[in-house]
């Protein structure tokens, strides 16, 4: 019986469609088109809507990018068209990898520990074929435990950006919501973010992947390269 399988998400695409298309709607549409607030948040959500539903057809299952993209986007939506005080961007800026962090440290004595799916994930990695030696070598207990060292260093880095999602904001976020210079300083908040939150995060989570891939090698004896999903051509 063959297994049909199913088709790789596109990393790029996915983060275009989910994130950066309608954060640029968000800050950039009422610029161009004379619309309100209400309806470039509507236009900014079809867009982590549209992607997520999609993919829940294709694959019978959540995006976990599309719920993060439309989550952040509908919180920052709603600051802006209700006005609220500029302080709450800072909250919600930091509330989102917060979150992250927390369900993953709860989910961690779970059947389906979050980390499994952002690191140990069938679609990225063969996990059939690492399963089986684990077993094989009777070491699956021992690589659980790996996963749990990973689940709190990833969780780490979560509360990491967390806290440096609220600072940023702090420092930059000064004028009223639903204003043009609100929007500016909301973009140039955005622009710093990724020398400032994302190479801090980045550097974690590279060695979070080292530890976790050194660790894989050292019990399977798989080279790096054994370890992930190609599909024959």
């Amino acid at each position: 019986m063959t297994t049909q399988k199913t088709k790789k998400e596109n990393p790029f695409w996915s983060l275009a469609f989910n994130i950066i298309i309608p954060i640029l709607v968000l800050n950039k549409l009422g610029k161009f088109i004379e619309v309100g607030p209400v309806v470039t948040l509507c236009v900014a959500l079809a867009f982590p809507l549209i992607y997520g539903v999609s993919d829940w057809f294709k694959k019978k299952k959540a995006n976990f990018i599309s719920i993060l993209g439309f989550a952040g986007i509908f919180l920052t939506g709603i600051i802006g068209v209700f006005e609220l005080p500029t302080e709450w961007i800072a909250f919600k800026e930091a509330s989102i990898p917060f979150i992250i962090g927390v369900a993953i440290l709860v989910t961690i004595k779970t059947p389906f520990p979050l980390v499994k799916k952002l690191l140990y994930s069938p679609e990225i990695m063969d996990v059939e074929k690492i399963d089986a030696i684990l077993i094989e070598k009777n070491a699956k207990e021992r690589f659980d435990k790996i996963l749990v060292n990973s689940s709190y260093l990833l969780s780490f880095s979560f509360f990491l950006s967390s806290v440096l999602n609220f600072v940023l904001a702090r420092i930059i976020m000064h004028s009223p919501s639903g204003t043009p210079a609100f929007n500016d300083e909301y973009s140039k908040m955005l622009g710093l973010s990724w020398p400032v939150i994302v190479v801090p995060s980045m550097i974690v989570m590279a060695f979070i992947l080292w530890y976790l891939f050194s660790s894989l090698t050292k019990i399977t004896g798989l080279k790096f390269e054994e370890m992930f999903n190609v599909e024959d051509k």
